[in-house]
C-alpha cells in the first residue's frame, strides 16, 4: 500500500469502525475516496489525522470534518442508491465525494465561490458525474433541485435551517449538528405528512458553518 493508502485504512479501522459506523457501503466510501485530495498540498500530511482539518486558505475557515463524524452522519442518513441528495457547506467536495459513492444524484453548495470551483476540480478529477457544485448560501440550499430525500449539513448550525427543511422530499431526512444548546448534538429531522420531527442522534461537536451562526441580540 501506498502512505496514503494505508492511513486511509488506519483511518476507518482506528477512528471510523471504533465509533459504531458498521453500514459496509459508507465503509468502502471512505476507504476508496482519497481524502488528502481534498486538502492544500501543504496540509496532505495532516488528513487522516483526528480533527476537524481547515481547508479553507485566504481567511477562510472552512473545513473537513473529522472521520468519526462524517461516518456516523452518513450513516444516520440512511441513504439509498436511488436517492437525491443535497450536501450543504461542500467546502473543498469530501463529503460530497462520500455521499456521490452510495446516493444517486447529489447537490453540494458552498458558500464561497472559490472553494466551489476547487471542490467541483476535485470531484471531476475522481471521475464523479453525479454531484453538481454550485455557490450558494448555506440557509439556501438548493431549492429549484428539490425535493431532496436526504439533506446532509457539512458542518454545526446554531439556528434552525427551517428553509432547508422545507426542501425535504416526503419521508426525508436531514442530518446535521445542531448547536443551539449545550453539549451540541448530532440531529436527524424527518419530514412526514408535512409536519417535521426530530430525534437527538448522537453529542457532536462541529465547526459552524458560515451563513447558520446564530446572531448576537441587542439587550437595552
Amino acid at each position: 500500500m501506498s502512505g496514503f493508502s494505508t492511513a486511509r485504512q488506519n483511518m476507518v479501522d482506528g477512528q471510523v469502525r471504533t465509533c459504531d459506523v458498521t453500514d459496509s457501503r459508507i465503509l468502502d466510501a471512505m476507504l476508496s475516496v482519497p481524502r488528502e485530495a481534498f486538502v492544500p498540498a501543504a496540509s496532505q500530511p495532516l488528513a487522516y489525522l483526528d480533527l476537524d482539518l481547515d481547508v479553507g486558505g485566504g481567511g477562510i475557515r472552512r473545513y473537513l470534518l473529522k472521520a468519526a463524524l462524517t461516518g456516523k452522519l452518513l450513516q444516520a442518513a440512511e441513504i439509498k442508491n436511488t436517492d437525491n441528495v443535497l450536501v450543504v457547506g461542500a467546502a473543498s467536495g469530501y463529503m460530497a465525494a462520500l455521499v456521490a459513492k452510495v446516493a444517486a444524484k447529489v447537490v453540494a453548495t458552498e458558500g464561497d465561490s472559490g472553494l466551489a470551483s476547487e471542490a467541483a476540480a476535485a470531484l471531476a478529477g475522481l471521475g464523479l458525474g453525479n454531484v453538481t457544485v454550485r455557490t450558494g448560501a448555506a440557509a439556501e440550499g438548493a431549492p429549484d433541485s428539490a425535493p431532496f430525500d436526504v439533506i446532509v449539513i457539512n458542518g454545526a448550525t446554531e439556528i434552525v435551517p427551517k428553509s432547508l427543511f422545507q426542501q425535504l422530499a416526503e419521508g426525508g431526512r436531514l442530518v446535521g449538528v445542531f448547536g443551539g444548546s449545550k453539549p451540541s448534538r448530532a440531529m436527524g429531522v424527518t419530514r412526514s405528512h408535512g409536519d417535521f420531527g426530530h430525534r437527538t442522534l448522537f453529542d457532536a461537536a462541529a465547526p459552524v458553518l458560515p451563513g447558520l451562526e446564530r446572531h448576537a441580540e441587542f439587550v437595552f
